[in-house]
């Protein structure tokens, strides 16, 4: 006896949970294979000097990226409306804000042992390589705002960018109900 419905199905995987584990298992082996090779040309010691410089550098490199990152944002709070000695203007980003985050990646990059990501995060300290990556980044995320669906969660952030021309944003809906009173007997604090 059947009931005519079809037999649950598992929702199909999606591309980038098949084809991550791998690429990432694939990097892997790669710089294993990489740093076996120069170890064999250059000696172990060399490749550990490597490393051991590799994790220096990314640390200063990311020390100095999120202390840029705290400074600005310091300062943009300060020029806010409201603040002494604040202007009346909506404030601006600081001239040095972008690239905050490429440059952390950068030093993360340069941390994580080997020699592929030593690469690939040394190009990330370039200026026109973080400033190319950036642009794309942010052409990547209006494309999908753009599609986002109404109601999900990227529709929230559209609404978030959305200002009004005297730098204000103010979205919201105030319901006050005028016949509910305040509790004139509160609860006790619970005490253990």
């Amino acid at each position: 006896m059947t009931t005519g419905t079809p037999p649950p199905t598992a929702p199909r995987r999606s591309r980038a949970r098949t084809f991550i584990p791998l690429a990432v298992a694939a990097w892997v082996v790669l710089e294993i294979w990489l740093l076996t090779v120069v170890a064999d040309v250059a000696g172990g010691f060399t490749v550990l000097l490597l490393l051991i410089g590799g994790v220096v550098l990314g640390a200063v490199v990311m020390k100095s990226a999120g202390r840029r990152a705290f400074r600005n944002l310091t300062e943009m709070l300060q020029r806010m409306p409201g603040q002494p000695g604040a202007t009346t203007a909506s404030p601006a980003a600081p001239s040095g804000s972008k690239g905050n985050g490429f440059l952390m990646l950068g030093g993360l990059l340069i941390m994580i042992p080997g020699l592929i990501s030593d690469v690939a995060g040394l190009l990330l300290l370039v200026p026109p390589v973080r400033a190319m990556l950036g642009r794309r980044a942010e052409k990547s995320l209006e494309r999908r705002m753009r599609t986002a669906t109404p109601g999900s969660l990227s529709d929230a952030f559209q609404q978030a960018r959305i200002h009004r021309p005297d730098g204000k944003v103010v979205q919201g809906e105030v319901i006050r109900e005028s016949d509910t009173q305040p509790d004139d007997n509160p609860r006790p604090p619970l005490t253990p």
